[in-house]
């Protein structure tokens, strides 16, 4: 009974064991993963921002582009420094587990050379023959010649679970090396990344000074860009507020409530149900890009001082990058702003995805797009060198946070 007691006890630590194990696996592989998107946002982010060609020098834009490297590179250096720690514990539990493993090594070794000993000292054929003989009944010769045969079959055991168990240590052993050489790899690139940081973060301090002395002109810039915004947001609000009162009068819909709310067809009220059951999933309007100005009331993120406000999101871009519909939908607006730049609506439902700052466009009013279809280009700028696509998102009038919709 004691006997089955330690075993059940042996197997459910060794299962504990192997599912801690595959969990840790399962961990360190996310990490992994994370730090490789690092890794390939942070080499995206810099390569786009040191290849755009500005005519002027903007110490404001510079020191947002520097922001954002370093931002990106200290994500970076975090998700390394998480898979290092991670591959700190495996490598713990890995010497753990060796050790553990010779130990048990060690006692099947001797339990085996005493068995081996034992029957040397009775391996003549003549006392085996002799042993069988001196039964004192058929039942029990019989009994001792099946003794005779387990006991070499046990024996066998024993010494394939000596050499099953010593490939096991070794192959153990070189797990324990790769992740030791991994680790040493990543501490290395650690140190690398956060040579760079402090170089960038000492071009930073020095763009700084420059942007304190002349403070009160730089919140003169802003100020002058959130009017811009505010005057394109407010367009952007009477054309959907345009559009819901529209389809009202289609309806028949003259409730008071209706004024800030679609009327939907059947149909629309599906396409409505699909959009919303995509949260989180909707692909990027940009195959390729950044979010470099996020949702909502924020500081500037140069001139803490000074705030704005963002309906949406900016995302930057490549130099010809096209904004695609990131729904199907039908595109019941397409808006002309200075600049002759263009924004696009296409109405999911009652949700609206609005595309900003597009100096060409592909589809027209009434047309009826597909998740994905390119619908236009996206402006470059001349002066900042930079092609930077606007994207907001509203359920009828309301306005949503487009990073809780679009995929990570």
């Amino acid at each position: 009974m004691q006997f089955k007691i330690k075993y059940l006890l042996f197997v459910l630590s060794l299962l504990l064991s192997v599912n801690i194990s595959a969990q840790k696996r399962t961990k360190r592989q996310v990490l992994e993963a994370r730090r490789i998107q690092n890794q390939k946002d942070q080499i995206y982010i810099n390569a786009l921002l040191s290849n755009i060609k500005r005519k002027e020098k903007n110490v404001l834009s510079e020191l947002k582009d520097l922001k954002d490297k370093i931002k990106t590179r200290v994500n970076l250096i975090n998700s390394i420094s998480n898979e290092s720690n991670e591959l700190g514990n495996e490598i713990y539990l890995n010497q753990l587990e060796i050790n553990q493993n010779k130990h048990d090594l060690k006692a099947l070794k001797e339990d085996y050379g005493d068995m081996i000993f034992k029957s040397y000292k009775s391996k003549s054929q003549n006392s085996r023959i002799m042993f069988l003989l001196s039964s004192e009944s058929f039942y029990q010769g019989y009994k001792r010649f099946q003794y005779m045969k387990q006991y070499t079959s046990f024996r066998k055991k024993q010494g394939d679970e000596i050499q099953q168990k010593t490939i096991e240590i070794q192959a153990l052993i070189d797990t324990l090396k790769q992740k030791k050489e991994l680790k040493q790899q990543l501490l290395s690139e650690k140190k690398k990344e956060q040579l760079v940081v402090e170089k960038e973060k000492k071009q930073q301090e020095n763009l700084l000074s420059q942007v304190k002395k002349k403070e009160s002109k730089y919140k003169k810039q802003i100020r002058q860009f959130q009017r811009e915004e505010s005057r394109i947001n407010a367009q952007i609000d009477k054309v959907i507020k345009d559009a819901i009162a529209a389809s009202n009068k289609r309806s028949g819909n003259t409730s008071k409530s209706s004024k800030s709310s679609f009327s939907l067809t059947p149909e629309a009220k599906i396409l409505a149900a699909k959009f919303t059951q995509n949260k989180g999933k909707l692909p990027w309007p940009v195959t390729k890009g950044y979010i470099s100005t996020y949702y909502g009331k924020q500081p500037h993120p140069v001139v803490k001082t000074a705030t704005i406000q963002s309906n949406g999101v900016r995302i930057t871009t490549n130099n010809g990058s096209k904004a695609r519909a990131v729904f199907e939908g039908t595109v019941f607006a397409i808006q002309v702003t200075s600049g002759n730049k263009k924004v696009v609506f296409i109405q999911h439902g009652n949700y609206i995805s609005v595309y900003k700052n597009l100096e060409k466009v592909f589809v027209s009013k009434g047309d009826k797009v597909k998740t994905k279809q390119d619908i236009g280009v996206v402006f470059t700028d001349k002066i900042t060198g930079k092609t930077i696509l606007g994207f907001v998102l509203t359920q009828n009038t309301k306005t949503q946070n487009p990073t809780s919709w679009i995929s990570r």
